[in-house]
């Protein structure tokens, strides 16, 4: 009788087929969230700045509103905080932003400004705006006081 011997077969090869899509499928959520994040949140800063600047901008042209009949009199030249007032929701109506502009005392006003914006990459995930404000405050004093003077 003939002997038998057990077969040897090849290794099996492992099958890789398709891992690189897996890969890609589970990390792709991730690397878009974190594109996201780089993008959108680069807007947020910009309109933190952007907002910074207009409410500063908009307490400066309040804080120029000088009390012309106390002036012309010959009176301490002071500023009318009514016109300071006026004169700062002027300028961010003119610049095209919201905001708020209230009277902090007797010789101050405060201006807060908001600015909101469409996401562009997180709207996918439900975040549809960002939104920065910023507050700058303007002292309504004028003249010059020290030694010398």
């Amino acid at each position: 009788m003939a002997e038998t011997r057990p077969s040897r077969r090849a290794p099996r090869r492992r099958d890789d087929r398709g891992a690189l899509t897996l890969f890609v499928a589970i990390l792709f959520p991730a690397l878009l969230a974190f594109a996201g994040l780089v993008a959108d949140a680069g807007t947020k800063l910009d309109n933190y700045e952007n907002a910074a600047t207009y409410a500063e901008e908009a307490a400066r042209a309040g804080a120029g509103e000088v009390d012309q009949s106390a002036a012309y009199g010959g009176a301490t030249v002071v500023v009318d905080q009514a016109e300071a007032i006026t004169a700062a929701r002027a300028y961010l109506t003119a610049a095209g932003v919201s905001g708020t502009v209230a009277a902090t005392g007797a010789d101050a006003i405060q201006v807060s400004v908001t600015i909101t914006t469409p996401t562009k990459i997180l709207s996918i995930i439900g975040i549809d705006t960002v939104t920065s404000t910023s507050t700058a405050t303007a002292s309504l004093l004028s003249g010059v006081t020290g030694a010398g003077t």
